[in-house]
C-alpha cells in the first residue's frame, strides 16, 4: 500500500475514533438515546466502508496481484487458493 493510501485510511480510522468519543460523551451528558443510536449507526457505516474498501484493497494487490510483487509481505508465501480460503474466514466474521 503506497504512503498515501495508508495515510488515507489513517486519516478515516481517526475520523472513526472522534465518532466513537463523541458517542461517549454523548452518553455522559445524558443525551436523548435516539440521537445516540443515530450516532452508533453513523459509526457502523463509516467502519464497514473502511472494511469495503480494505478488502477491496486486499483482493486486488494481495489476491489477483500474487506474484507482482504488490501484495503484503504475509501474503507472500502463501497460495492465492490459501489467500481466497483467508478471505473467505475474514468475510464470514466481517459480515456477522
Amino acid at each position: 500500500m503506497d504512503k498515501s493510501s495508508q495515510k488515507n485510511l489513517v486519516s478515516r480510522v481517526k475520523r472513526i475514533g472522534g465518532q466513537v468519543a463523541g458517542i461517549e460523551r454523548m452518553l455522559v451528558d445524558r443525551r436523548y438515546c435516539v440521537d445516540i443510536l443515530n450516532q452508533i449507526a453513523a459509526v457502523r457505516s463509516a467502519l464497514d466502508s473502511l472494511g469495503v474498501e480494505l478488502l477491496t484493497r486486499h483482493l486486488e494487490s494481495c489476491v489477483l496481484g500474487h506474484g507482482s510483487e504488490s501484495e503484503h509481505q504475509n501474503a507472500k508465501p502463501m497460495t492465492q487458493q490459501e489467500l481466497l480460503a483467508e478471505v473467505k474466514t475474514a468475510l464470514s466474521r466481517f459480515l456477522k
